[in-house]
């Protein structure tokens, strides 16, 4: 059984709000369109505010980590116990996405929905957990009914604490061992693709290891394929808590008009899903960068998406959207800040 609220509509797009935010664009001291997508970014987050003065203050960050059974078959260049030790690291302030939570001043919560070696309670971290990671999905699916319905509800329950919060913007990131190869398998059920052309090094791969979890991934697809009708379906049976989380969370923002930055791959699959189960969810979606895993541009290509950033980064846990909060700074300071021709006493463009 599904939950009810993941079907329920997607909040409207404030129109007005974009046509004012336009012709404003069009009133500052510049040629039109001189400001790139730094003009372009200011709109998107009017039209999505409903606001003449767009901000990206308030940032809401939230974490989903999970182990994954397919990981045992040696899927990563990491063993699994380093997932339950980065939510230690995540708890203590020393991982990427801690270092640039605090320098954006944006509120960070980690979920821990399920690792072998559960690290017990820590400050900032909420412990969810579904099982000791997910099931080898060679052998079973990867989820039970019920198992994906609670990671849906996490991610619904994320949405709720930002948009409680309340915040501007929602960055999704993920931790596990093991999930660009779940993640892997979910996109190539989507977009009905071989395993062998999407999937990629993860945490470090050489060669010979990304031949080997290509072959585990096309067999998972093998096995389940007859019962793959749909994503939730493919989510249940190849994806990961932590994927499913934050799939149920993008959609959850997408239904409180709350503007979510999209990370790299992992994230990028959850979008893939999310919009599969509610297409209108794509309006609040803003791609941020293009990640150096191969099968990452498949996925950019399948949404309509240009990422804002290509700085080959790979790392996940929400790293490169977060990247991207600063260039929104920018854009929304420039849409609110800069002075019209007829503020500054500037001739306008000769019509």
């Amino acid at each position: 059984m599904t939950p009810s609220w993941l079907t329920q509509p997607v909040a409207p797009l404030d129109e007005a709000a974009a046509q004012r935010a336009h012709a404003h664009q069009q009133q500052l001291t510049k040629p039109p369109g001189s400001l790139g997508q730094l003009e372009s970014l200011a709109q998107w987050l009017a039209t999505r505010q409903g606001a003449d003065r767009p901000t990206a203050d308030n940032i809401a960050i939230t974490l989903f980590a999970a182990d994954h059974g397919l990981a045992s078959e040696g899927t990563s260049a990491f063993p699994q116990a380093v997932t339950g030790e980065m939510v230690k690291n995540f708890a203590h302030g020393g991982a990427a996405i801690s270092v640039l939570a605090r320098e954006l001043d944006a509120k960070l919560d980690v979920v821990n929905l399920g690792t072998i070696n559960q690290p017990g309670p820590l400050p900032g971290v909420i412990d969810l957990p579904l099982g000791p990671g997910t099931a080898n999905m060679l052998r079973q699916p990867a989820m039970s009914h019920e198992q994906l319905q609670a990671a849906l509800e996490a991610g619904f329950a994320a949405a709720s604490r930002a948009s409680d919060h309340p915040s501007q913007l929602f960055i999704g990131g993920d931790m596990g061992i093991g999930n660009t190869a779940s993640a892997t398998a979910c996109a190539c059920a989507l977009l009905g693709l071989p395993a062998s052309e999407l999937t990629g090094p993860g945490t470090g791969l050489d060669a010979a290891g990304v031949a080997r979890k290509a072959a585990l991934i096309q067999q998972a697809l093998d096995t389940h394929r007859a019962a793959l009708d749909g994503p939730l379906e493919i989510l249940r049976h190849l994806g990961g808590f932590e994927i499913a989380a934050l799939t149920g969370s993008y959609i959850a923002c997408a239904q409180r008009g709350l503007p979510v930055l999209v990370d790299g791959f992992i994230t990028g699959v959850a979008a893939l899903l999310a919009v599969s189960i509610q297409p209108a969810v794509r309006n609040w979606l803003l791609f941020c960068h293009r990640s150096a895993e191969p099968g990452h541009t498949r996925i950019l290509d399948a949404l309509d998406a240009s990422p804002l950033l290509d700085l080959g980064l790979r790392l996940g846990e929400g790293s490169g959207a977060a990247s991207t909060v600063p260039l929104l700074r920018l854009a929304c300071a420039l849409h609110t800040g800069m002075a019209t021709f007829a503020d500054a006493g500037v001739s306008g463009q000769d019509k």
